[in-house]
C-alpha cells in the first residue's frame, strides 16, 4: 500500500489515550510513508496525500486543547512522533515538525485571547501551518491602512508552502522597529509560492521561495498587540529552543530510518565476503558487519538519550513560560545544542556508513538508501552546527550560557 492509496483510516477508532498510544500511532504512520519513500522522493511531487494522512491520523491537532478535539499533548510527545514520522520519510518528519512549532507559536507571543481563538479553530479545523519567517533574509515590510497591516516582500524559504493551510508571517512596521506576527490562510492570491524548491535532499518539504503581495491583517491578528502596542510575552525565550530541537528530532528520525533500512538489507540481501579467510555462511555473521551496526546503534540510542534529556529541559520551561528566568532558559538551549550536534554527526554517520556494510548492490537506486544521507546533509546547513559545538564549548569551559538569538 503507497502513500497514495493509502486508505487507512482512523475514524473509527478512539484517539489515543497518552503518550504511548500518539507515538505507537506515528509509528504507524511512518510505515505508511516508509513503504513508497523512495518513490516519492524521486517523483518530488507536492505532498498532498502525506498531509491528509497526517491529518487523517489525528497528528496535526496532537498538541491542540482536548476541549476542541486535540490531542492534549505536550512537547515531548510531539518530538517522539517527530522521530517517528522522520524515520519513514525525512520530508515529511520536517514539516509535522514546523507545523508543530508554529501551531505553538501563538502560546509564545499572542495575548490569552489570540491564544484561545487561535487553538480553537486551528484545532476544529485541523490547520497546517507553513511558516514564511527566515531571519536571514530582509524582513518583510508592513505599512499600515486604517485598521489594517499590509504585508509586502519576498523569503527565500517558506517550508510548508502549497500543502499548508494557513501560512505565519513576520515582518517590520514601517518607520519603526516593531516587529509583527501574523497567521493568514495561504490559499490567496497576495501569497505566491514559487515552485522552486530544487535541492539535494528533503525534497518534499515545499521549502521553495514565496512572494508576499499586499497581503491584509486586521491589526486585531497582531500576534501580541493591544492598541497597536506590543505586550512582550516570551518570544525569542522558547521558539527557537523549541525548533532546534525540532530539528534535533527529525535528524535522529531519519538516522533510525537509516539504520532500519540498512540492517533489513544485510539480513535479507548482503552476501559474505568469500576472500577473507574466515569465511562466514551468512552476512549477519561477519565481525566486521556487526561491529559497524554495534557502533553506529549504540551512538544512535546516545544521541536520542541526549535528545530526549533537551526535551525534559523544554518541558519543564514550558511549565511556567511567563515567568522563565535567562538562567533557565540558558541550560536548556545549551542542552539543545549538544543535542542537536551530537543529531548531526550520528545521523551523518549512520548515512554514510551503512553502505559499508550492505555492499555494492545496496547503492541502487531502487535501493534509496542514498536518501537518508542527503536529507540530513541538506537540512543540517540550516545554520552552522559549528556553533552549536561553540555554544556548549563556552558554557564547558568558561560557564557561559548561550544569549538569545534567531538562531540560539
Amino acid at each position: 500500500m503507497t502513500t497514495t492509496e493509502s486508505t487507512t483510516d482512523w475514524a473509527g477508532e478512539p484517539a489515543p489515550a497518552d503518550s504511548a498510544g500518539w507515538v505507537a500511532r506515528a509509528a504507524e504512520v511512518a510505515a505508511v510513508l516508509a513503504s513508497d519513500a523512495v518513490e516519492r522522493d524521486r517523483a518530488g511531487k507536492t505532498p498532498h496525500a502525506e498531509i491528509r494522512l497526517l491529518k487523517d491520523a489525528g497528528l496535526v491537532t496532537l498538541l491542540g486543547p482536548a476541549e476542541h478535539g486535540g490531542g492534549g499533548q505536550d512537547w515531548s510527545t510531539a518530538y517522539r512522533v517527530i522521530r517517528e514520522i522522520a524515520s519513514g520519510d525525512g520530508s515529511i518528519g520536517q514539516l509535522i515538525g514546523y507545523h508543530y512549532l508554529w501551531a505553538w507559536a501563538a502560546r509564545l507571543v499572542g495575548t490569552p485571547e489570540q491564544i484561545a481563538a487561535v487553538e480553537e479553530q486551528a484545532t476544529r479545523e485541523r490547520w497546517f501551518y507553513g511558516g514564511a519567517v527566515n531571519p536571514r533574509d530582509n524582513d518583510l515590510v508592513i505599512t499600515e491602512d486604517g485598521d489594517e497591516l499590509v504585508f509586502n516582500g519576498r523569503k527565500s524559504f517558506s517550508t510548508g508552502g502549497k500543502v499548508s493551510d494557513v501560512t505565519v508571517l513576520e515582518g517590520v512596521l514601517a518607520g519603526t522597529d516593531k516587529h509583527i506576527f501574523a497567521i493568514v490562510p495561504s490559499a490567496q492570491d497576495g501569497i505566491v509560492f514559487n515552485d522552486d524548491w530544487d535541492n539535494l535532499g528533503q525534497r518534499l518539504t515545499e521549502s521553495g521561495s514565496v512572494e508576499i503581495r499586499d497581503v491584509r491583517v486586521p491589526w486585531a491578528q497582531a500576534a501580541g498587540y493591544v492598541d497597536k502596542e506590543f505586550r512582550p510575552r516570551t518570544y525569542n525565550t522558547l521558539n527557537v529552543p523549541l525548533i532546534q530541537l525540532v530539528f534535533t528530532n527529525f535528524y535522529l528520525g531519519i538516522a533510525r530510518g537509516a539504520l532500519s533500512t540498512a540492517t533489513a538489507y544485510t539480513r535479507d540481501r548482503t552476501r559474505p565476503w568469500p576472500y577473507g579467510g574466515d569465511n562466514k555462511g551468512s552476512a549477519t555473521e561477519e565481525f566486521y558487519i556487526l561491529d559497524t551496526y554495534g557502533d553506529l546503534q549504540a551512538k544512535l540510542w546516545a544521541a536520542e538519550a541526549l535528545a530526549e534529556r533537551a526535551a525534559e529541559a523544554i518541558e519543564r520551561i514550558n511549565a511556567h513560560a511567563d515567568a522563565v528566568t535567562p538562567e533557565e532558559r540558558g541550560h536548556a538551549a545549551v542542552l539543545i545544542a549538544a543535542a542537536k550536534q551530537r543529531a548531526v554527526d550520528t545521523g551523518l554517520e549512520i548515512g554514510t556508513k551503512v553502505f559499508e556494510v550492505t555492499g555494492a548492490r545496496a547503492s541502487a537506486n531502487s535501493v534509496g538508501l542514498d536518501i537518508f544521507w542527503r536529507n540530513i546533509r541538506t537540512h543540517s546547513l540550516h545554520d552552522p552546527v559549528a556553533y552549536k559545538r561553540v555554544e556548549v564549548g563556552r558554557y564547558a569551559l568558561l560557564g557561559e550560557l548561550p544569549e538569545p538569538t534567531w538562531y540560539t
